[in-house]
């Protein structure tokens, strides 16, 4: 009984902390709306006047300005941009008039057809790698990889690409360079696994570094001595000690990185010529298609903060000792 009043106790308790945070969220969100509609609304530049064209009349970009309804009070405006943010209809994109929610429907599975593996990848090799580096620490093994590491951090990613392209695709041929296609199963055994090798290839230098750090810090802590004072043996203390300890940081590591991972993925669309919504969006700017920059600001700004509160949660499953408040 017991137990099941701590286990009911905990579970109350991590709904309230959601709770909490999401209601913590909402003046965020507004803080972030605000800012993105008054920065496109007075630092953006007129969109009536760009979509016109250097030689047009006035009378035309009058009337282009209707009919974006950029004529309106900046209050009508702002209160139009809310109900597209929480309705999730933002209209027709501005030039090429397709539905933005289209857009997202249509882009988005190509975009985490490269974001998810990637990640996954990225955090599980970086860990093995991390721990592998930091058991045989002090090394020439460990002084080689550091090496190594370093030199690859040197790089620019348009290089790995440039090189991944034309030694994996047109020398060796084992991938297509460019190509896509409506099956999820064919673009994952085909067209992904280039662009995703040499993304996980790049993060690997300093995922590496850092995870090896986070290892090296929990090593160097008086319950490792005291385990291996017990006789606890080496792999036992990584495995059953440091790892478990060591994943709050390499969780708020991967929260922090998940953003980059979108803008990464965004930059292999184009790269790859991917269909994705990255690739979209960076021509949307190109065209100060505002809409589309719009809706993506926003909820890239709202999946950062779920991210955050998904790992606040986690740390209290990866450690019991961590308490919500």
């Amino acid at each position: 009984m017991g137990m099941w009043s701590r286990y009911k106790h905990n579970r109350e308790s991590m709904l309230s902390y959601i709770l909490r945070r999401i209601w913590q969220m909402v003046p965020t969100l507004l803080g972030v709306i605000l800012l993105i509609f008054f920065l496109f609304k007075f630092f953006g530049g007129d969109p009536a006047e760009i979509m016109a064209g250097l030689n047009a009349s006035p009378a035309r970009i009058a009337s282009i300005r209707a009919q974006l309804g950029l004529d309106r009070p900046a209050s009508e405006q702002l209160w139009i941009f809310v109900q597209q943010i929480f309705s999730f209809e933002w209209g027709k994109s501005w030039t090429t008039n397709e539905a933005i929610s289209h857009i997202f429907a249509t882009r988005l599975p190509a975009t985490l057809t490269i974001m998810i593996p990637i990640l996954l990848l990225q955090v599980v090799l970086a860990i093995v790698a991390g721990m592998a580096v930091a058991y045989v620490r002090g090394s020439l093994t460990d002084r080689v990889i550091m090496v190594v590491t370093t030199m690859a951090l040197s790089v620019s990613f348009l290089v790995y690409i440039i090189v991944g392209q034309y030694l994996f695709g047109f020398v060796l041929g084992w991938f297509p360079v460019q190509g896509w296609s409506d099956s999820v199963w064919t673009n994952l055994i085909t067209y992904a696994p280039l662009p995703v090798f040499l993304a996980v290839l790049v993060s690997l230098a300093p995922q590496t570094r850092l995870y090896r750090s986070f290892f090296l810090d929990e090593i160097g802590q008086d319950y490792v001595r005291t385990a291996r004072a017990k006789g606890v043996t080496e792999n036992a203390i990584l495995f059953k000690h440091v790892l478990r300890n060591a994943m709050i940081p390499i969780l708020t590591n991967v929260a922090t990185e998940l953003p980059g991972v979108f803008i990464g993925a965004f930059l292999i669309e184009v790269f790859f010529s991917i269909p994705g919504l990255g690739r979209e969006i960076l021509v949307a700017v190109s065209r100060s298609d505002y809409p589309v920059i719009q809706a993506a600001t926003v909820y890239l700004a709202a999946l950062t903060m779920v991210i955050n509160l998904i790992t606040d949660v986690l740390y209290k499953f990866v450690d019991p000792r961590v308490t919500l408040k």
